[in-house]
This record gives C-alpha cells, sequence and structure tokens, in this order.
C-alpha cells in the first residue's frame, strides 16, 4: 500500500502552490522539465522525498514567493512547513541584526523605548523621525537588548527591499527567509496571516517593520495578526507619522547640539580650554566620523571647536554628519565648516549616493530631505517656509503674532512640522524654558527647501520676533 502524506505535507503544498499559480501539471512539466508523472506522484503523496534540484526547479517555474518556497522545502518530510518552524522556534532561530557600531547619545530614547517594548499594554509601537537620525539603529537597539535579556525572538524585516533575504545551505530559503516573507506582504496588505500565526501563535515576539515609509502602514492584516497573537509587539521606524488607534508614536529627532560659543559668529574661538565633547554627544560622533577618514588630524582645541560648529551646522542628524566627514578627503576642516554654514545640503551626500550599491534606493539623504518637505499639506508648508526666515529660538505664541492665522492653528501645523523632524525643540536657559514657553527651531538642513517650496504657495509672511 501506498503511504500518502498528510494533508499539511508536500503533496498539499505543491497541489495549493501550482492552483496558485494557475498552471496544469502538463504545462507545470513543460515550465520546469520535471515530467509529469513525477510531479503527479509528488501531488498523490507517492513520493515523499524529492530532490531539493527537483523543488527548486519547480518553484522558480511556479514563480513562488520566498515564503511559498520555503513552506515547500521545509514540507519535504511530510510536515506542513508552520509546524517545522513553530517547534524551531525560539531566540536562535529569529534574531535581530547585528550592529556595525556602537550606539552614541541616545540612553534617554533607548529607556524610553525598551520600556514601551517590555510592556504588555503597548503593543504596536512606532518610532518617528526625519530621514538619517538613527531610528534603525535605535530600534536594533533596544531589539537586541529585549532578545539577550528576556530571549525575545525578533522578526526583523527590512521593508526598503534591499537587504538581502537569509538563504540556507545550497541556496535553499531558510525557515527566517520564510518568516520575513510573510511578515512582509502583511505589512504590505497580503497574504501570510494563517502562516505566520501558526509559528508566533502564544510565544512573545517582537515584529520589526523597519524603514516602512509608504502607507497604509497598519494593514488590517497586521491588525488581525495582533489580535490573533497576544503576545506579539510590533514596532515600526517611518518618516512619517501615521495615527491609528492603539498606536504609542515615539518621535526621534537629532542628536542635541552644542550652544553656540561666545565669539563664534565673529570666527571667535570662545572660551581657552572649555570642553565640547562632554555631555555633546553630536561632537562625539562627529570627531569619531572625523578620526575615521582623516586619522592625520590632531584632535586639538581648534580641530573640536570646527568640529562643534559643523556638528550645530548640520543639526545634529548623524548621517548627515558622517557623510560630510567623507569631504574631508577633499576639503579642510574649515572649508567644511563654511560650506555647512552656508549650504549644508551639498555636503550630506556622500559619493555612493545615486549609485548602485549606494546609498539605500539609490537616494542620497539631500533628496530623501527634499521628498520630506514635498510631502508636507501645503498648510504646514507654508508655514515651514515662515518659520524657516526666523532665527532660532522663536515659541509658538511668537510664531502665531506674526502671522494671518489662528493661534490653534499655527499650534498644531508647528506639532505635525515637530512629529516629522523639520522642527526641533530647543533646550532653555539653564536646562528650563524661559516663562515656561519652549522655544523652537527650523532644521538648517532644511530651510531653503522649505522656503523654496514655500515660494511656490503664497508669499513669504514676514514674521516679527515679540
Amino acid at each position: 500500500m501506498t503511504a500518502q502524506a498528510s494533508p499539511d505535507g508536500l503533496a498539499e503544498q505543491l497541489r495549493a502552490a501550482r492552483q496558485w499559480a494557475g498552471i496544469t501539471q502538463e504545462q507545470l512539466a513543460g515550465l520546469s522539465t520535471v515530467s509529469v508523472r513525477a510531479i503527479r506522484d509528488l501531488e498523490q503523496g507517492r513520493v515523499r522525498h524529492p530532490r531539493r534540484e527537483t523543488l527548486r526547479l519547480l518553484a522558480g517555474a511556479m514563480r513562488l514567493s520566498d515564503a511559498r518556497r520555503a513552506a515547500l522545502e521545509l514540507a519535504v518530510d511530510g510536515a506542513e512547513a508552520g509546524t517545522v518552524m513553530r517547534e524551531a522556534y525560539g531566540a536562535e532561530l529569529a534574531p535581530p541584526p547585528k550592529p556595525l557600531r556602537r550606539l552614541v547619545g541616545r540612553a534617554e530614547e533607548l529607556r524610553a523605548l525598551t520600556g514601551l517594548l517590555a510592556t504588555e499594554h503597548e503593543r504596536l509601537v512606532s518610532v518617528v523621525g526625519l530621514a538619517g537620525v538613527g531610528k534603525t539603529r535605535l530600534a536594533q537597539e533596544a531589539a537586541l537588548l529585549l532578545h539577550g535579556r528576556d530571549r525575545t525572538p525578533v522578526v526583523w524585516v527590512d521593508m526598503t527591499g534591499t537587504a538581502p533575504q537569509p538563504a540556507g545551505p545550497a541556496g535553499t530559503r531558510s525557515p527566517r527567509s520564510a518568516l520575513t516573507g510573510w511578515a512582509r506582504s502583511l505589512a504590505l496588505g497580503g497574504r501570510g496571516l494563517d502562516e505566520l500565526a501558526s509559528v508566533i501563535r502564544g510565544r512573545d515576539t517582537l515584529l520589526v517593520l523597519d524603514g516602512h515609509d509608504t502607507g497604509p502602514h497598519i494593514t488590517p492584516q497586521l491588525l488581525e495578526l495582533l489580535h490573533v497573537c497576544e503576545r506579539l509587539t510590533v514596532l515600526i521606524t517611518t518618516r512619517e507619522p501615521h495615527r491609528t488607534p492603539g498606536n504609542r508614536m515615539l518621535p526621534l529627532g537629532p542628536l542635541p547640539v552644542p550652544e553656540p560659543e561666545p565669539g563664534a559668529s565673529t570666527g571667535g574661538t570662545g572660551a581657552p580650554g572649555a570642553s565640547l565633547t562632554a555631555g555633546q554627544p553630536a561632537v562625539e560622533l562627529m570627531l569619531s566620523y572625523v578620526g575615521h577618514m582623516r586619522p592625520d588630524l590632531m584632535p586639538g582645541d581648534s580641530l573640536v571647536r570646527t568640529v562643534a560648529r559643523i556638528s550645530r551646522a548640520l543639526d545634529g542628524v548623524p548621517r548627515a554628519m558622517e557623510a560630510a566627514a567623507s569631504w574631508l578627503l577633499l576639503r579642510s576642516p574649515a572649508e567644511l565648516l563654511r560650506i555647512a554654514q552656508t549650504a549644508p545640503l551639498d555636503v550630506v551626500d556622500d559619493v555612493t549616493a545615486g549609485e548602485p550599491g549606494g546609498d539605500a534606493a539609490g537616494e542620497g539623504l539631500s533628496a530623501l530631505l527634499a521628498d520630506a518637505v514635498a510631502r508636507l499639506d501645503d498648510g504646514p508648508a507654508a508655514l515651514l517656509g515662515d518659520l524657516s526666515l526666523l532665527p532660532d529660538g522663536w515659541s509658538a505664541d511668537q510664531a502665531a503674532a506674526g502671522l494671518s492665522a489662528t493661534p490653534a492653528g499655527v499650534v498644531r501645523d508647528v506639532h505635525a512640522l515637530m512629529l516629522r523632524g523639520l522642527v526641533r525643540r530647543l533646550p532653555g536657559e539653564g536646562g528650563g524654558e524661559e516663562d515656561g514657553a519652549p522655544r523652537f527651531g527650523v532644521l538648517h538642513l532644511v530651510r531653503r527647501l522649505a522656503a523654496e517650496r514655500a515660494a511656490t504657495l503664497v508669499p513669504a509672511t514676514a514674521l516679527v520676533s515679540s
């Protein structure tokens, strides 16, 4: 008597995949070079252990996704893919990616994020911020902490589509590839709910959707997964805020930058011996970039002060500072400072931007910043253009006083600009806020972009400081 595969085994997987592809056994045979008889034997369960090469030929002919291909390969022993992965699922199967460098200046943000992820009451968290501020790096550190401390499996999905997916021996698809494939499909509104839920249901899991910048961020399928898997937490990094019931947003701004030095505007050097690195993560990070790019430059007082001014001109955005440091191969620190202060967008892209194998999706930071301004609605875009004419240190009330708009409307739009990272809150005198009124400033990196966008909408409004 011929043994039959279980309904969830290889026979069922292959038959379902062929029907999904919309082809007959004969058509599959012609496309794959596998005989009709061999295909029929597989679908009827008469052959349980085909060669891997046979499966690869069939999967290629049906143009299967990574997830379906993995399901086929994992079902070779007659078991359904979800069953195999459910037995192996754990921290070892699903680790977060390991960062290549240490996290600088994000202790408070890391504490806040891990606190949110560690509570069962917050199961959908979004880290929102401008391109280049370090959202992915912060998410990596938080995921590593939970993975190492609590042995929490982390299903990390690169939503930009630029990272290679994990593969097994001899090019076979790995369980990790199947998990990330199902999760990516769900995040984009596709299939994979049953497969992914069958693996992670009842287990603590952190699902990270990194770089999920295309909407909608929260699809019905992803919400259903959260309902079905009660111990699942979803972390999203994105440049666009997305208001969904239950979604806790954590805005991530640039690193704090040092206050202007006395005499800096006129070329002075400030107080002799003053420390510009203590408690200044942007300066510390920029110095590390400079040291890697130009080890011949001695980090004396003059260089440290120049680097501090560069980091301030680039708003403390890590990606901008790293790209700017690469231009030290061509420019002196003083020349780089001059360009950063007058035309910062000229130095925020390194030489690989826009080239194959360069920045993510072929876009440099300047293009991503321009896109962030272009995405604004007309109201916030016009306000950002007006605010870009002001020096740092204005309050929301001051901004409203100079515009023919209601204070409530101005405050609402400033809030929207802050969520997108285009406006930052400034530290007050002595660590406090003068008269209890927070002070703000438009990022130097987007001032020109904001003015250009606003000029296409309405004439710029002259603001007067109170």
